[in-house]
């Protein structure tokens, strides 16, 4: 294979830190860009999200809640995607719960839970397909890929595998027609 010219390699430089490191384990969690490339949405392990403009510019925060309003605060999130038009932003945790946060387009707008989904088995992961703006897919550590309808605060099972394989990875077509799962023993459906 012959090497690729300097001048068709990717360059990548350092352009500002937006988040600076402490002296203490504060664990960046799971990071999303919005589709329409204005907001980049951060959180740490204190499960604060940060929302940073397109520049870098810290914004606004917002705190995540618990699944149960009074019970543990020892859950972190485990991945965040945002929704195709960017006004919404699925916020997946540890303690078994998706909450999608109504963010607005604009900046100052405030910020409402306006779905949750809750599950008796761990999330691994969550996407958001392009084509379908009132629906997202999330896999399950028992093998199981899910939809969550946004009108009716519902899910299906999409998919289940046979050894229940855990999902630890998911990925959309860029169309958000087709969509794969991808599990602990090496499978990958379609």
């Amino acid at each position: 294979m012959a090497p690729v010219p300097q001048s068709e390699r990717m360059n990548f430089r350092h352009s500002s830190t937006l988040l600076p490191s402490s002296a203490c384990i504060t664990k960046v969690t799971a990071l999303a860009w919005s589709p329409n490339s204005r907001k980049l949405a951060a959180v740490t392990i204190a499960r604060i999200v940060h929302l940073f403009d397109e520049l870098g510019t810290l914004k606004e925060k917002f705190a995540t809640k618990p699944a149960d309003a009074k019970g543990s605060k020892l859950y972190i999130v485990i991945g965040m995607v945002f929704s195709p038009d960017s006004t919404k932003l699925a916020v997946a945790q540890s303690d078994d719960i998706i909450f999608i946060y109504k963010l607005g387009l604009d900046w100052g707008e405030k910020k409402s839970i306006c779905n949750k989904f809750q599950q008796t088995i761990p999330i691994n992961n969550v996407i958001w397909p392009h084509s379908s703006q009132m629906e997202i897919l999330f896999g399950l550590s028992d093998g199981k890929v899910k939809a969550g309808q946004l009108r009716t605060n519902r899910t299906i099972t999409l998919h289940t595998h046979g050894g229940c394989s855990p999902v630890i990875s998911l990925a959309c077509s860029p169309e958000g027609c087709t969509c794969l799962a991808g599990h602990l023993d090496g499978s990958i459906y379609r």
